[in-house]
């Protein structure tokens, strides 16, 4: 029996058009908003904006629990490790949402999520930078009791460890030294979840998500986000043009 973080979760419509177990997305807490997401070369990306807090939404689109391993910047938010699928995570119930808002501290506390300089993530502090960039999820199912199975004739676990390697192998990297962004440690916040057991259907986890994030400078820059979408100019020396007007009346 495998000991968990149940994730305290209402509940939430599901899609069935959507053949993944958990949706995976970011919302902003500061301006309340789903960030974006940009489709660049087979992965998702997302522009954080330098200082906003953030939260990891999850969705659970199934009729049973799941377990969802969190890794943010190549850490498991739950126990600090450099992240594994074999590792602690949240279950969510049938059809159930919820948000991550920061790195789990107890059973009562999280550090917020929050956009942060490069250097002052939590990875980066922590002697981790090298996975800075990225949220992803490892989703498991739940085993259920079953009959004795007949005498198998192939590895499921091989079969799946294949895949797995085989769509690590197709995912495209990008260049580490272009990241900008990253996600730092911040405030305490009251959190409360509890404890719950978990049996996992299968040693390798039905579902691996990605996003990848950066700010909206970064990713115009690398060509992700179309400039003209994005960019919203400073202060400008010569905004206009013609001669000096008039003030208007009563100054």
């Amino acid at each position: 029996m495998l000991s968990t973080l149940l994730a305290m979760a209402g509940a939430a419509e599901a899609r069935t058009w959507n053949d993944e177990r958990v949706d995976l997305s970011v919302v902003d807490r500061d301006d309340g908003g789903t960030l974006p997401e940009y489709l660049h070369r087979g992965q998702a990306w997302v522009p954080g904006e330098p200082g906003h807090r953030y939260a990891v939404r999850l969705t659970n689109h199934s009729a049973s629990r799941v377990l969802v391993v969190l890794s943010v910047d190549g850490v498991n938010a739950v126990t600090g490790q450099t992240a594994s699928a074999s590792q602690a995570g949240y279950v969510l119930e049938p059809f159930a949402t919820t948000e991550v808002a920061g790195w789990r501290k107890s059973l009562q506390h999280v550090a917020q999520f929050y956009f942060s300089d490069l250097r002052d993530s939590y990875a980066a502090r922590t002697g981790r930078p090298r996975n800075v960039g990225v949220i992803g999820i490892a989703v498991f199912d739940e085993a259920r009791p079953m009959p004795p199975p007949p005498p198998p004739v192939y590895m499921p676990e091989r079969n799946a460890a294949d895949a797995a390697a085989a769509s690590e192998a197709k995912a495209p990297t990008a260049a580490r030294a272009q990241q900008s962004l990253g996600t730092g440690h911040g405030a305490s916040e009251y959190s409360p979840v509890s404890r719950t057991g978990f049996v996992r259907a299968s040693r390798n986890p039905v579902q691996v998500t990605e996003i990848r994030y950066d700010d909206m400078q970064t990713l115009a820059q690398r060509g992700i986000v179309p400039y003209e979408r994005r960019v919203t100019r400073g202060p400008q020396a010569f905004p206009g043009s013609g001669f000096v007007p008039d003030p208007p009346p009563g100054w």
